[in-house]
């Protein structure tokens, strides 16, 4: 006899999204269960933000121990085990990775149900072993995989994404990098900077989604003074015994030998084994269910999404928050609660650091860039390069994005983040207390080019010095 479950809310994925869907969900007094096949951790211990972040920080010590020069000091010759700094890189991830999984075996045990579900009507899931779960609602969390394209998937041994790269027992020798998203121009970056030779290729002319063109020239610069970059290119690869060939042509053309070759184009939602036709839902043009963003609900059924099966902005934050509101809503269905988001914003972990804001456009559309080739505390530092640019909205000024590529921008874009989520305008950040020296200062001329271009006075009601709301 075929064993059924019931339950209000079935939560499938244990991902950040999957966790903060359940743990809200739970917390409001429904019975839950949460499916997962492995509950290995979540993306971003195991294969993306500390991984990465840990390889990029052995890159940043290299880099730094090749630097002294300027200042008078002598490090001597700077070698680089390669096979102590991947070491370092697992040791650590495991132990994120384990921390992770240590708190989801808080989870009651009753919640917990190891398997793979797939859809067998709108409230009904059927799992792997046999089991059936009828709920109330369902929150689809099954996060994200890596992109093989088809012309990449005869590589073998020699293909790398962010889910194996961090396995390698050694750096390798030579390094082609497909794709330059913040996937392919973080690692591409670490590499080079370890000493790995990089060569970094896309089909595209842009980098990292950057909108401001002189943003754009800054970045790519600096990433021509660490790798080959090849950009509107299309590529062939070939295996030849322990090498891959790669080939490429457009803006320009060649052919070189590598170890390996890291395919970072993107990380498709996992929704193929869900079976979503069962579910009733309508998909988009890249089958995913169309859903409210500010609600998390597709369509008019009781099945939400949450994290980067949603397929927009797959950022732990936006993950943690889109689960939140997933879990709140599918307990109160059919009552259904819009939520603002956050303003968008996303850091690629480059150096210096990537970072993109908000909107780029707007009627009556006003900008204010700042070079920080010569800024003070970051020509102190030795770290003077780079460009950001504001965006503001007319007449007042009120900020509405930015794209940065300067020291700092990790923290900056912060900053600008708050700035627009709360309504501010360029003068009313410009006057805030600002330091000296610190790479804050960096921001004051940008904001002066936007007031200068922009009336004083803002709308009744409002004052200068408060700011404006969302």
């Amino acid at each position: 006899m075929t064993e059924i479950l019931d339950c209000d809310v079935a939560v499938i994925g244990a991902g950040t999204a999957g966790l903060a869907a359940e743990r809200a969900a739970r917390s409001n007094g429904t019975r839950t269960l949460l499916i997962d096949p492995e509950y290995n951790g979540t993306t971003c211990a195991t294969v993306g933000c500390m991984p990465s972040k840990l390889l990029i920080a052995a890159s940043h010590a290299a880099h730094a121990a090749r630097s002294t020069g300027m200042f008078g000091i002598s490090v001597g010759n700077v070698t680089v085990d390669g096979a102590a700094v991947m070491q370092r890189v697992r040791d650590e991830r495991d132990r994120f990775a384990r921390l992770t999984r240590e708190s989801i075996e808080e989870i009651p045990d009753d919640v917990r149900l190891e398997g793979r579900a797939k859809f067998a009507g709108p409230k009904r899931l059927e799992l792997d072993d046999g089991r059936v779960i009828d709920a109330r609602a369902i929150v689809i969390a099954t996060g994200s995989s890596p992109s093989i394209p088809d012309e990449y998937a005869q590589l073998g041994d020699r293909l790398l994404t962010n889910d194996n790269i961090f396995e390698l027992k050694k750096l390798p020798a030579r390094l082609a990098v497909i794709g330059s998203g913040p996937i392919g121009l973080e690692l591409a970056q670490a590499m080079a900077r370890l000493g790995v030779k990089v060569s970094l290729f896309d089909r595209g002319d842009r980098l990292g989604g950057i909108r401001c063109d002189r943003v754009h020239a800054a970045l790519r610069s600096a990433i021509e003074d660490d790798l080959k970059l090849h950009m509107a290119v299309e590529v062939e690869t070939k295996v030849k015994a322990d090498v891959v060939e790669v080939s490429w042509s457009g803006q320009s053309s060649g052919d070189a030998d590598f170890d390996y070759v890291l395919v970072a184009t993107g990380r498709p939602p996992n929704l193929e084994s869900l079976n979503l036709s069962a579910a009733g839902l309508d998909l988009d043009d890249q089958g995913v269910p169309e859903h409210d963003r500010e609600t998390m609900r597709c369509g008019e059924s009781a099945i939400f999404l949450a994290g980067d099966v949603a397929n927009d902005m797959p950022l732990l934050h936006e993950a943690s928050h889109g689960g939140a509101i997933a879990g709140r809503n599918a307990v109160a269905c059919p009552v259904i609660i819009k939520t603002d988001r956050f303003t968008p914003f996303s850091i690629t972990f480059t150096s210096p650091p990537v970072a993109r804001i908000g909107k780029s456009e707007e009627d009556g559309l006003v900008t204010g860039t700042a070079d920080f080739s010569d800024q003070g505390r970051a020509r102190v530092e030795g770290v003077n390069q780079g460009v950001l640019t504001l965006y503001a909205a007319a007449p007042h000024g009120r900020l509405i994005g930015a794209d940065l590529f300067t020291p700092g921008s990790e923290h900056l874009a912060h900053i600008l983040t708050w700035a627009i989520q709360q309504g501010q305008t360029a003068s009313q950040l410009l006057e805030m207390p600002y330091y000296h020296p610190t790479l804050e200062e960096g921001l004051k001329q940008a904001l002066r080019t936007i007031c200068a271009a922009t009336p004083i006075e803002l709308p009744e009601g409002q004052d200068r010095g408060a700011p404006s709301g969302a």
